[in-house]
């Protein structure tokens, strides 16, 4: 059976939206903004931002919600990080530092065009059919208020379709029976996901935790027997089926907007990713299986 063309139209669309939603954990700007309310540590500072809108929340639910970190590093700054700054203040440093990153990799002229404020309504309207139940990050930030300026309300509703996206997802990978390591390992081998270098960075775990995750795959034939992070056809078959699983728990947000507006916002997002990549957003080797 061939792939339903919405939901492959969908996909597109969340590949181009989610970009700009990522930008931030990237950019520099966040680390300058979180520093002046006293949090100076890196992965402090990404725990923080990211988990703000669910309240002050404990090192559990960060690693829950977030599923692909080591909880001893979670525990290392939470829920420390909201005896140094409150997730209100979290949040409204969040929005500053999104604000000159946006006007940094964007321009005044594209976040002042006609073209930003189409593309907040049509992510917004999208984002109307998302729904919470069995979704913390996207519930936490849909309560969240709406910002005025478009370019703000655009990122607000990235943020929301990233991660209503990102809570199915982890159902998918749960039913898959990957756990936190062979995701990261499996995502890899499909040379779409994150390079190993920028994990170990990252996500807390060892260059031997992470070699352990790709043997549990092998044992599990689903990468070759070689040292190389490469799927085997059964192993291929499983992460398709993965993203097939998290396209279909997604859908209800791009039926929602239908089929022309899918179409319109994937085209403006387009343009918008475009020029945030091309502006240095990403660092050159973040995707690829170079250790």
């Amino acid at each position: 059976m061939s792939p339903d063309p919405r939901l492959r139209a969908a996909r597109r669309c969340h590949n181009v939206l989610n970009p700009l939603h990522s930008t931030l954990y990237f950019s520099p700007d966040l680390g300058t903004e979180l520093a002046k309310v006293g949090i100076e540590d890196r992965n402090a500072a990404y725990f923080a931002a990211r988990s703000a809108a669910m309240g002050a929340v404990g090192a559990g639910t960060v690693t829950s919600t977030f599923y692909n970190f080591k909880y001893e590093l979670v525990a290392r700054h939470v829920p420390a990080v909201w005896q140094v700054a409150s997730p209100e203040t979290v949040l409204a440093a969040r929005a500053r530092a999104v604000d000159s990153t946006l006007r940094r990799l964007l321009g005044e002229e594209a976040l002042d065009s006609p073209e930003m404020a189409e593309a907040a309504r049509l992510a917004l309207r999208a984002a109307e059919g998302c729904t919470r139940h069995a979704r913390p990050l996207y519930a936490a930030h849909a309560d969240l208020p709406v910002p005025e300026e478009p370019h703000l309300a655009y990122w607000h509703a990235t943020t929301l379709l990233r991660e209503h996206r990102g809570d199915g997802h982890l159902a998918a990978l749960l039913a898959a029976e990957l756990d936190p390591v062979e995701a990261l390992v499996s995502h890899v081998a499909t040379g779409k996901g994150m390079a190993p270098k920028w994990i170990l960075a990252t996500r807390g775990w060892t260059r031997d935790e992470f070699a352990q995750g790709a043997e549990r795959l092998r044992a599990r034939g689903l990468l070759t027997g070689d040292e190389e992070l490469t799927l085997t056809e059964e192993g291929t078959e499983l992460r398709k089926a993965v993203e097939a699983r998290t396209d279909a728990l997604d859908r209800a947000p791009y039926e929602h907007l239908g089929d022309e507006g899918v179409a319109r916002l994937t085209e403006l997002a387009t343009v918008f990713a475009g020029a945030a990549l091309g502006n240095g957003a990403f660092p050159a080797d973040l995707i690829g299986k170079t250790a």
